[in-house]
């Protein structure tokens, strides 16, 4: 109880006198406003029309246009440590989440667990009588928890939100997402071919929570962090979306930054001697090595548009298109929330706050992407591939990113990208709106905030206390201060000081309109901090970070440097890593339970997400499927994982067992067997893979054989992934395919289960013994159960 109990007790409940007080649940202060926080995914700072940018967002821009445009607001350059600033409004590395949660290293910097003591806003309100609702976009929950035999400590459910509507991971397909609704998963209410689309998914379910309480209580605040995959890899939308966009890119990006840069000028975003730096600032695979002679990431390099030929111009203008559909798409579901707002009176006394997490992603590489999760395996892109795939692009069948020259573009005026902590990783959109509560219509702010400033802000506008301890736990300060002294005043100086920069080995230091930032690739492997080339600029006037005045002020760059060790310091920033991708993705980190050589898996139960599956990667394995066929005409999914961007299946089609392989979709691997097969009761089907060695390192080659019990029907030469077949979603199935397939090739209609027959289990073995040894074995181990 949070209050005395003041009635009166005594032996007759006549004699007595109740109250009510200490029993209520909590309740907002009457007329407080609600919150819609809205995160958009990899926008960056010049992708909307409302920042110079090329792209219309009408229904952002009535959010700008009812409020204030903020042009120093920043992150820290990746999703997970900003969307853990933004809920908590301390720094990233005390949240533990120096990286993505899917990178996380076991240090207290990197762990991926955000500590109890650091508590989040949905928490807060939570307990002072708010609704609290989140949609889309988690992205705060170590890998090992990401499942159903875990805890729910870091899900949204855990951590303050009544109801949640979304994916836990880093990305998922816009098309066959990875849901989860509250506690459990789910599959999408709708097919692609069916009109479905995640971003009109949870669209309807934010309103569908307000409603549904609204109904109640009319009168009870809420707070919805709203949270799209707009606009992360992949970049999927409508058809009709993209083709609004046609032709709108021919000109190149080099161009495109130019138009942008002088729109910006115009509409005083940027100051007006604002210059646009190089397209390839720090280097480039041929003038620039690391340390010891380590290459420049190839995935850092910019192509001229000039040096492009017609056709990849083609190919990377439509990559464009496709993202503009994708943004512009998502401005309209936005739409309707803010149309909700308006129809029901609800708007003049709603906070809207929209932010991107980072900056536009340079993760499509030179040449942009059909698989994006090429980069997660250390596999190039092949332009030729991607030229295939043009008419693809935005569809089902792409897991699509375009090349970083628009990263470059859509982060206009400034250098780099998501990832790095120059400003074109670091400063992004923010808009707020109070219309009850803001005089300020259109304006712009100048004052320099960054993500952790978001709660405290929040707080003040609802006049709500931080609590000293949520759930027992005593909380820590809170690094953000409050940016609501801006919101009619463009003349003030901004109230924050400093704020420390570091991501993937990139590190930066801004103080009092200063900035140290040091030039060392990320996800390089280049190591040698101490060693790192620092730049100086003064982005108080040069935002774009043009004219390094490293040489000129020697001593005001070393007192930043050392400005930067001792915020590092007082963060727990340490140890920085620089490690590649797929170092990254595969370092062993917790298991729910320790790995073994055998793992049983069962139809009609939930995906096994990939990071608590059996792990195949670069090794030989078995899979067995033990199965009753009464007859002729069984078919469909046997044992499915991943999807066709990168994959393997069992399955049965025209009374022949077959297996794919697809390898990073950019080869599917099919094996036929060549006989019919058998019926009966405890009949095993079964693939196996004989690793024989590596080509190139990393990527296991061998010979992939296809079993009726221990007689071998067929066999081929295959090679299979070095890392994961997906950052997150598509998990392990049993009896069918639950998300997007394997393979086209499935027999029947999704999820392709498997009739015919009874499926008692798969059984899937990696601990490189003989297969036909297994086998028996197996078949022994059936019968005595």
């Amino acid at each position: 109880m949070g209050e005395p109990f003041r009635g009166v007790i005594n032996t007759d409940i006549r004699d007595s006198v109740p109250d009510w007080s200490p029993f209520e649940p909590p309740k907002a202060p009457e007329g407080a406003p609600s919150v819609l926080y809205i995160v958009l995914d990899d926008v960056g700072f010049s992708a909307m029309g409302c920042y110079g940018g090329p792209i219309p967002t009408p229904n952002i821009e009535r959010i700008a246009g009812a409020g204030v445009r903020y042009t120093q607001w920043h992150t820290t350059a990746l999703c997970s440590p900003t969307r853990s600033c933004l809920l908590t409004g301390r720094n990233h590395t005390r949240n533990g989440m120096a990286c993505i949660t899917e990178c996380a290293s076991g240090f207290p910097n990197a762990n991926g667990v955000i500590p109890p003591e650091n508590g989040q806003i949905q928490e807060i309100l939570g307990a002072q009588g708010w609704n609290t609702y989140m949609v889309g976009k988690w992205h705060l929950c170590p890998e090992a928890e990401m499942n159903l035999a875990s805890s729910r400590r870091n899900w949204p459910s855990g951590r303050g939100f009544e109801r949640w509507y979304g994916f836990l991971g880093a990305e998922t397909n816009q098309w066959y997402p990875d849901l989860v609704y509250d506690n459990h998963p789910v599959d999408p209410p709708r097919s692609p071919a069916e009109g479905y689309h995640l971003s009109v998914d949870i669209t309807d379910k934010a309103l569908e929570f307000i409603k549904d309480a609204k109904v109640l209580a009319p009168d009870k605040p809420f707070f919805l962090y709203y949270a799209p995959g707009a606009c992360h890899a992949p970049h999927h939308a409508p058809k009709e979306w993209i083709d609004r966009f046609k032709g709108q890119f021919d000109m190149g990006y080099e161009v495109l930054r130019e138009q942008t840069l002088a729109r910006q000028k115009a509409m005083g975003i940027v100051p007006p001697e604002t210059k646009l730096p190089p397209l390839n600032p720090i280097g480039t695979p041929e003038s620039r090595t690391g340390p010891d002679g380590q290459p420049y990431p190839a995935l850092d390099y910019t192509r001229p548009w000039d040096s492009l030929s017609g056709a990849e111009q083609r190919l990377f203008s439509h990559m464009a298109e496709v993202y503009a559909g994708f943004l512009a798409h998502a401005d309209a579901q936005i739409g309707r929330l803010l149309d909700y707002l308006e129809e029901t009176g609800q708007s003049e006394n709603t906070m809207v706050i929209v932010v991107s997490d980072n900056g536009a992603s340079g993760e499509g590489g030179p040449n942009g992407s059909v698989n994006e999760n090429k980069i997660a395996n250390g596999i190039p892109d092949d332009i030729q591939e991607n030229l295939a795939k043009i008419d693809d692009l935005g569809s089902p069948a792409t897991y699509n990113h375009y090349p970083n020259g628009w990263a470059m573009a859509f982060n206009t005026p400034f250098k780099m990208w998501k990832r790095y902590e120059f400003q074109g990783g670091t400063s992004d959109p923010c808009i707020i709106s109070w219309p009850q509560g803001i005089k300020a219509r259109g304006e712009l702010r100048e004052q320099y905030h960054h993500a952790i400033d978001l709660v405290p802000t929040i707080l003040d506008v609802l006049g709500v206390e931080a609590p000293g301890t949520i759930a027992g736990h005593q909380q820590s300060h809170f690094d953000g201060i409050s940016m609501r002294y801006s919101f009619d005043s463009a003349s003030l100086p901004s109230a924050r000081q400093t704020q420390f920069y570091s991501m993937l080995g990139s590190r930066s230091i801004w103080h009092q309109g200063w900035k140290a930032v040091t030039t060392h690739p990320t996800i390089s492997g280049w190591s040698n901090f101490g060693n790192d080339t620092w730049e100086l600029y003064h982005t108080e006037v040069d935002r774009s970070e043009a004219h390094n005045l490293a040489a000129e002020e020697p001593e005001r760059l070393g007192e930043l440097i050392n400005l930067w060790y001792a915020e590092a310091g007082s963060n727990a920033a340490f140890p920085l890593d620089d490690r590649s991708a797929l170092e990254l993705l595969t370092t062993p980190r917790p298991q729910l339970s320790p790995p073994r050589n055998r793992y049983f898996y069962y139809p009609g139960v939930a995906e096994v997400p990939e990071s608590q599956a059996a792990n195949i990667r670069n090794r030989s394995y078995a899979i067995a499927a033990r199965v009753d066929i009464p007859g002729l005409g069984a078919q469909g999914v046997l044992f499915a994982h991943g999807s066709r961007f990168g994959g393997h299946a069992l399955y049965v089609k025209d009374n022949r067992l077959h297996y794919v392989y697809s390898f990073v979709g950019s080869l599917e691997q099919k094996i036929v067997a060549s006989a019919d097969v058998p019926t009966g009761e405890d009949v095993v089907l079964s693939a196996a893979f004989e690793k024989e060695g590596e080509d190139p390192p990393g990527v296991a080659v061998g010979t992939l054989s296809l079993f009726h019990g221990d007689v071998k029907v067929g066999e081929s030469r295959i090679k299979t992934q070095p890392g994961k077949f997906s950052i997150a979603g598509d998990g392990l199935c049993v009896g069918r395919d639950g998300s997007d397939p394997v393979t086209q090739d499935y027999p029947g209609e999704a999820p392709w289960p498997f009739t015919g027959g009874t499926i008692n289990r798969v059984a899937v073995d990696v601990s490189g013994e003989p297969y036909v040894d297994l086998e028996r074995e197996a078949v022994a181990m059936m019968s005595r159960e």
